[in-house]
């Protein structure tokens, strides 16, 4: 058994090319937005003016309109939030890799499009805390997925609302961790991920100060004055759970609550004091060497399966620091301001090579039927459903292809390294354009390789014959657009 462990560990350190340490800009957004429709430019939020763009985007939302009944949906593509968040981050080079929505409660995963065969065992999950468990409107949604091999989970949360109800929003909170699982042996539960971010409308408001003590606090910007009587920082003093998770200090003001295209705290009747609702906290996990129980670490000892684990740890480190943390002022629509969180992450990565090689052969148009290469450079669970996909450039998730084929259904050629399958001509686009082609795994459910960008002539056929535009198929328009 020893034998087996010490060959195993060297193979992990052989397989470690160098000690280099990778950076990425990570960028968290939560908005509240009270059912609006969402704004026409959404550049200020995303900071898409800033030299260094991140390279994941993550965007929580609550209260997105939704029709009732419309419990639970993957399909986030077909609401107008999710448009716009797609429309603007695909030319900058983004896709949309994951997202998932219950009712209102709606999370989006970007990525650029470099990192995204990286990106793997994409999982999404929901729970429902309103109206005893049975209501979507409060609760969480999670996407967890692989990022160069490091478990990573988003958890976006609506909890219940109104002062006196901080234990409840703890409780349900509490109770989303213990529902959620997900079908994997090494990460089943959300605390089981190397990273975890919690973020949302966590409702925890400003306790015993009154209106005119909290606005004056604002207004001279002496936002730690209020910190002692937030109610999450009041709560992480006596709550187990809540001590894991880490938060950048509340010196921003408080996004909640708004009279609607102002930055006047609410004139209503109701007057409810401003509060920080809107809130992002992360936790990594510690080594089980640091573990609160110390029966875990005996047993961790006589464990060489966990011995390994905690050695892969140390193989390959992460490290997570935030280095913004704010609300967003100039977003009038809600009664909520946005807040972000710019974090920078980094890592080691386990894996720099895609499953899966793919490169478009000789010329494309569509006068003659074209050929695919594709090989594989690891083993992984294949299938006959995994189909290859073509994409104009600045495609905005994987489901906006022009067309794909079938990997093994239109294979023509293979050797024990090469596989060949043909794309019909019928099916590529007659004004051409600057293109891409990406593999995608059906077991793995996510994009496992990408070509290089190729072009697509135009059609000398299509042009000898005088095809005008109006005459061109949809996809044709598509990639003309």
């Amino acid at each position: 058994m020893e034998d087996d462990l010490s060959q195993t560990l060297n193979s992990v350190s052989l397989e470690q090319k160098d000690d280099k340490m990778d950076t990425f800009g990570l960028y968290v957004v939560t908005w509240n937005v009270a059912t609006a429709e969402p704004p026409d430019d959404v550049n200020s939020l995303l900071q898409l003016n800033s030299p260094k763009k991140p390279d994941l985007y993550v965007i929580g939302l609550q209260e997105v309109k939704a029709a009732p009944l419309k419990f639970v949906t993957d399909l986030a593509f077909e609401d107008s939030w999710s448009h716009l968040f797609m429309n603007t981050l695909a030319p900058l080079g983004y896709i949309k890799v994951s997202s998932i929505r219950m009712q209102g409660l709606l999370l989006l995963f970007f990525s650029k499009l470099e990192h995204v065969p990286f990106i793997r065992d994409i999982q999404v999950t929901y729970t429902r805390t309103g109206l005893y468990g049975y209501w979507g409107n409060k609760g969480g949604v999670s996407i967890r997925l692989s990022f160069y091999g490091h478990m990573l989970c988003f958890l976006n949360c609506h909890l219940t609302a109104h002062m006196n109800y901080a234990s409840q929003r703890v409780d349900e909170f509490e109770y989303i961790l213990d529902a959620q699982t997900f079908d994997t042996k090494n990460t089943p539960r959300i605390l089981d991920h190397k990273v975890v971010f919690w973020f949302g409308d966590l409702n925890f408001r400003i306790e015993d100060h009154g209106m005119l003590f909290v606005r004056n606090c604002i207004t001279s910007q002496r936002y730690n004055l209020l910190w002692s009587k937030d109610q999450l920082t009041m709560m992480k003093q006596k709550e187990a759970t809540l001590q894991k998770f880490k938060e950048g200090p509340l010196d921003f003001q408080p996004s909640y609550k708004f009279d609607l295209h102002s930055d006047n705290y609410d004139t209503s009747g109701k007057k409810r004091k401003p509060a920080w609702c809107d809130r992002i906290l992360w936790r990594v996990k510690p080594k089980s060497s640091l573990s609160e129980d110390p029966n875990e670490d005996d047993q961790n000892q006589e464990d060489p399966k966990k011995q390994l684990e905690e050695q892969h740890k140390d193989e390959f480190p992460l490290k997570l620091s935030q280095e913004f943390y704010t609300s967003k002022m100039e977003y009038g629509i809600s009664d909520h301001k946005p807040v972000i969180g710019i974090f920078r992450l980094e890592l080691r990565k386990i894996y720099e090579t895609p499953l899966v090689q793919v490169s478009a052969e000789g010329e494309w148009s569509a006068d003659f039927d074209a050929l695919i290469t594709y090989s594989l450079l690891q083993t992984f669970p294949s299938s006959a459903w995994d189909w290859i996909g073509l994409y104009k450039v600045g495609f905005k998730s994987v489901s906006d292809y022009i067309t794909y084929t079938w990997v093994k259904d239109y294979q023509v050629s293979f050797t024990d390294e090469l596989f060949q399958v043909y794309v019909n001509k019928d099916e590529i686009p007659v004004l051409g354009g600057e293109c891409v082609l990406c593999y995608y795994s059906s077991n793995l459910q996510c994009i496992v390789g990408i070509s290089k960008p190729f072009k697509v002539q135009e059609s000398r056929v299509a042009i000898e014959e005088g095809l005008v535009p109006e005459n061109i198929s949809g996809l044709d328009e598509t990639v003309a657009s």
